[in-house]
Parts: C-alpha cells; structure tokens; sequence
C-alpha cells in the first residue's frame, strides 16, 4: 500500500499553482502569449463536459481512497469540494476562468480555492489526457442514448398514423413517377424500420464505447495501485479499456457515433423532403398545422414547410462534423495530440442538430393530416397497376413473365392512346392482345385491389401492414 503523502508538496501530481502561475507552470518560466491563450484555452465549449468531469473526479477520489493512495480525511474533503462545485453549476454560479484553460483545471482549481491543498491529491495517478478521453466518452455515450430515445418517440408518432392509415392508399414512387398503389401506412412503416435501424446502431456504437479509459494516465498507465475496474464500475462502464495508448488516443467512438448521426439525418431529411413535396398544392397530398408552417412576408397566399425543409438542411451541419472529425484524426501518431481538443464542437454541434431535427420531425409526424381522396386518385395514375395486368397473365393464362410484360406494355400503350386508364380499357381491346384474357381481370385493375393483392411478408396490402405495426408495438414496449 502506498503510504498518502504528508502535504501538497510531496504529492507527485502536485494541486493547483499559486495565483498568477499556469497550472502547467511548473516547466516554463513566462505566462503564454496572448495568441497562444486564445487558440489553446477551451472552457468556452468543453464546459459542457462539466457534469462527465464531476463524475469522473468523485469516482476517481473514491478509488484513491479504496486503495490507499489518498487518506479519508482528504477523500473527504474532495468529495465535499466535488459536491459544492456540483451546487454552483446547478446554480449557475460557478466562476468558469479561461486562464484555467479546460474544465479540468477549472474545477481542480476551484476546488482548491474550496478546501486548500487536499484538492492536489485529486490529480494523482491521473493525466489531462486520460480525464478527456473520460469526460468526452461519456457525453457521447449519453448522447447516443438520447438520440436512441428520441428515435422510439418519433417511430411511435409513425406507428400512430400507420394505424390509422393502413388502408388508405397513396401512389407508390419510383425515380418518383407513379409505380404501384402502395397504402400510405406502409409507406410511413418504411421510416419506421429505417429509423429503427438508426436507433439500433446507436445502441450498437454506446456498447463499444463502453470501455473506461481513466486510469491509462497520460499515455502509459500509473505506477500507483489503482483499481481500474472500480472506477470503470462505477462510471456505468462495462470494463476498462485494455491499452493505455489506445485509452487516451482514440476518439473511434466520436466518429462511429458521428457515422450514426449522419445516416439518421439522412433518413430525416428524405422524410422531410417528402413532406415538402406532399404539402405543394401540386401534390395536395398532406397538410401542416399552423404550427409547422410558416407565411411569406410578401405572398399572403403561402404556407411554406419550413420546419421540413430545416430538418432536411440539418444533414449538411452533421455530414460535417463526421469529415471534420475524420481529417482531425487521419494523420496523428500515437498518442494525445493537441489536435483532438478540436474533436468536441463538430461533435456537439452535430447531436444539438440532430436532437433538434429528431424532435421536430417527431412532432410533424404526429401533425400530418392526409388527404385522403387526393392521394386515393394518384394512386392509379400512371397506369399504376400495370404490373397487376402482368402478374394476371402470369397467373391466370400461365404466360411467362416477359411475355406478359410485352402485352401488358402494349397495353399501356393502347390506354393512352385512348385516353383511358387500364381499368376502363374496353375489354376487346385487351383481347385483341392476347385473346385468353377475359373479364375477371378487371377485378385485379384497380388500385385498391392492387395494394389488397401484396399479402407477401412485408408487403403493402392492409393485413400485412397491420401485421408489421404490430410488431413494431410490441418492440417498443
């Protein structure tokens, strides 16, 4: 067992310097330049880390004391301090300096100022750099939950109006032109499994995070007998991380939780396309609230989505935090570079968007109202059930495919040459193509019993869309 030094001086990893000298101090004889501080200092964002920070010193001053390195008289009195600075924050009252550079040094100093030299034994067997790479993991692996949290609440938004849309049809797209009648409950469903995905890689990225990197110290682990899988214990960690170097070098979790971002802001901004082409009068298709819409300052006529359409942009903010983060770390060599103080804006600035798209998305989802009548007659525009000709003949007159895709196109062709869709084709019409067809097909040719005929796994046909929010439901529970 350690013997716990006697005061401050004798403490290896000695408390905050007298008032005037950088915490740093120790080694150089002037203060930092001007430029240097500005560019250096980083209380004006990873303040926000203040609560990780907190976290980890009260965890890390219990494990000194469990195993000798601090006395309980000092543990004590950290824990106290820890606590009244923990008050001050919640009371907004806690004097953030830049001249302490980093929250680090800003609570360690403060703490000082609390308590005296007791707060110098706090920073034993711990560095700088393994304190970030702490700090910094566990805000994005809360993150990572919040984001996973707030995907269930916006799947349910979607869950709901599936439900009550399972069978109201809408025009299914490809290259956006008019494909087969689809309903619009399993169009929304198709968000919901999207999103369901995101939410499960989320998940996935906070699993390997999970890995507690206090205690590699700077870079190389400490020669004091500290007990690692306490600390990462009670920080909620699955276990330590099992290299020191890696403990304080990699930020892998950022980028992959950065790649989550970015995939799910990109299956909000194709929803909210979506909703901004719904809304035009030329699609009719749903309509916003008041609450998600906003007026011209010149055309009194407009209800402009703009609500969508911020959703849609907050895609290019987080695509840029994952590169800006990407080319931040593609050249460093082992270990801590001061690079990676520049891993925290792009990564917070990215979730704040993502978490406010999430939310605003949530609440369209739930606000849609659809027009039912309008959707119901593009529906079997475009000759939308031709296929459903085809895989009759299939069906009924045992026709190979490409034969019946030949005649169902000359079909198609004789419809719009008459101006009529395929369901009001006369019936001597089609038999002129093929002579074996006969009337029963006209019961496959509307667009309701073509969404009502997809009964596959996973296919539009309301039963089956029933099946899925069902499913759906029971997973969210």
């Amino acid at each position: 067992m350690t013997k716990p030094p006697t005061d401050a001086t004798a403490d290896p990893a000695r408390g905050p310097a007298p008032e005037g000298q950088s915490m740093w101090g120790g080694r150089f004889s002037v203060k930092p330049a001007e430029l240097m501080q500005a560019i250096n200092v980083s209380i004006g964002f990873d303040k926000r880390l203040a609560a990780q920070d907190l976290a980890g010193s009260k965890a890390h001053a219990a494990m000194l004391e469990a195993v000798g390195v601090i006395s309980p008289a000092d543990a004590a009195a950290i824990q106290g301090g820890l606590a009244a600075i923990e008050r001050e924050m919640a009371d907004g009252v806690f004097p953030f300096r830049e001249e302490f550079e980093d929250i680090h040094m800003n609570v360690e100093a403060r703490l000082r100022e609390l308590i005296g030299p007791a707060a110098g034994r706090l920073h034993t067997a711990r560095s700088r750099n393994d304190q970030v790479a702490l700090d910094f993991r566990m805000w994005v692996r809360e993150a990572c939950e919040r984001s996973a949290g707030q995907l269930q609440a916006l799947q349910r938004a979607l869950l709901a109006q599936a439900e009550a849309h399972a069978d109201t049809l809408m025009p299914g797209f490809t290259h956006l032109q008019p494909a087969q009648p689809v309903t619009f409950g399993h169009h929304l469903m198709a968000y919901v499994e999207m999103f369901g995905r995101d939410a499960s890689r989320f998940a996935d990225a906070r699993d390997r995070m999970n890995e507690c990197p206090l205690g590699a110290a700077a870079l190389a682990g400490s020669p004091f007998p500290i007990d690692r899988h306490r600390t990462a214990s009670a920080l909620g960690f699955d276990r330590p991380t099992a290299n020191s170097m890696d403990s304080v070098a990699a930020r892998d979790f950022a980028l992959e939780a950065l790649s989550a971002a970015a995939i799910c802001a990109t299956h909000l901004s194709r929803l909210a396309e979506e909703i901004v082409i719904w809304t035009t009068p030329q699609f009719g298709f749903v309509r916003l609230s008041d609450a998600f819409s906003t007026g011209s300052s010149i055309m009194p006529q407009k209800r402009n989505p703009d609500a969508a359409e911020l959703v849609r942009a907050k895609v290019g903010r987080i695509l840029g935090a994952l590169t800006a983060l990407s080319v931040v770390m593609k050249g460093l060599p082992m270990t801590y570079s001061k690079d990676m103080q520049e891993d925290k804006v792009p990564t917070f600035e990215a979730f704040d968007a993502l978490e406010l798209g999430l939310t605003a998305m949530t609440g369209m989802a739930a606000d849609l109202t659809p027009n039912r009548e309008r959707m119901a007659a593009a529906a079997g525009s475009g000759f939308s059930t031709a296929t459903d000709l085809a895989d009759w003949l299939v069906r009924r007159l045992n026709m190979p495919f490409r034969d019946a895709h030949h005649v169902t196109g000359a079909a198609v062709k004789r419809a719009e040459a008459l101006g009529v869709d395929l369901s009001q084709l006369p019936l001597a019409e089609l038999q002129a193509l093929e002579p074996r067809v006969t009337a029963d097909i006209f019961e496959v040719l509307t667009p309701a019993a073509s969404a009502a005929s997809r009964m596959s796994y996973g296919g539009t046909a309301p039963e089956q869309v029933r099946a899925q929010i069902k499913r759906w439901k029971d997973l969210l529970s």
